[in-house]
């Protein structure tokens, strides 16, 4: 992963572009990493896999359970005056 400061940034954007075909970008922003800058391709990949992963948990397909959580037993202790 390459790494670039926002003024480096400005400088040269088209070498930013050139890094980003290669991997994430970290762009920091007075030494603090502040952006990513991605390719498209690896943009789609990521946001098709979370798009995925929510297919993937949701709960929409009709089945209902039902839930019912043991009780919790707690004591209180309360300290002597």
């Amino acid at each position: 992963m390459s790494t670039m400061s926002a003024r480096e940034l400005n400088r040269d954007v088209s070498a930013a572009k050139r890094a980003a075909l290669h991997g994430p970008v970290v762009i920091t922003d007075r030494g603090e990493e502040a952006f990513v800058l991605l390719s498209i391709e690896e943009y789609r990949r990521l946001r098709a896999d979370s798009q995925d992963l929510v297919a993937r948990l949701s709960m929409d397909d009709g089945d209902d359970f039902d839930f019912e959580p043991a009780p919790l037993d707690v004591a209180l202790k309360v300290p002597e005056l």
